[in-house]
């Protein structure tokens, strides 16, 4: 069973798992799909119309055209949280998130598993956050950012570039300030990934070429490319 309180609004084209929670006044417009075992706030709302200037907005009611929403299993999604349908393509919330107050996941985000955006984050139209990315309080990201596997933005910080995987980074812009060591450890990467990591974010390695997954070895290779230490 789900727990729906009585004054959520749940309309248009909507499917809901088994086992959420969903608190006084979310709403809640569909297409949208959800998993199960999620906690959803009060004041939550997914799948309002995606912010495009040329959008037309539907009038209340009226079936809507946009890309859809779609929310995994186990997410924590608290107080007037805002999860904006697709507009190119589908709007996605992966697995076990933790998504703080008064979030902003703007039209075509791609969040991974375990990601945890405290509160008053802004992601932009088409940013991607890979498993376990952890962004601080009041973060900010471009649209069009990517954020690799694991790595941790201090709060405040403003995203406007793309960030490698297991990176710590702060500042406006943000830039990245050394490896997520410990973020790395409790996920269970290889020691020597760690260490290898480490080098390259510190400068004393500048060769990724022996690293052996794929999409990390190309995310810090367009990173050093790309001038990042600058």
């Amino acid at each position: 069973m789900n727990e729906i309180h009585p004054t959520a609004l749940i309309e248009g084209d909507v499917t809901i798992g088994a086992d959420n929670v969903i608190g006084p006044h979310v709403v809640i417009t569909g297409p949208v799909e959800i998993g199960s075992g999620n906690w959803i706030g009060a004041g939550v709302v997914i799948g309002a119309p995606p912010e495009v200037r040329t959008w037309p907005h539907p009038t209340p009611g009226a079936p809507s055209v946009a890309g859809g929403v779609v929310i995994g299993d186990r997410n924590v999604i608290r107080e007037y949280a805002q999860i904006h349908q697709g507009w190119k393509a589908k709007t996605v919330i992966g697995d076990e998130a933790f998504i703080m107050n008064q979030c902003y996941i703007a039209h075509d985000c791609s969040l991974g598993s375990g990601v945890t955006m405290a509160s008053s984050v802004l992601l932009a139209g088409h940013v991607q956050l890979d498993d376990g990315v952890n962004l601080g309080l009041g973060t900010t990201v471009h649209q069009f950012r990517t954020i690799g596997r694991g790595s941790m933005v201090g709060m405040s910080s403003v995203v406007t570039r793309d960030l490698p995987p297991y990176a710590k980074a702060f500042g406006s812009p943000a830039t990245v300030r050394g490896a997520n060591v410990i973020g790395m450890e409790r996920s269970g990467v290889d020691g020597g990934l760690v260490a290898r990591i480490s080098a390259l974010y510190d400068g004393t390695e500048t060769d990724p070429s022996g690293i052996a997954d794929d999409r990390i070895r190309e995310q810090i290779t367009a990173w050093m490319e790309g001038g990042a230490r600058a």
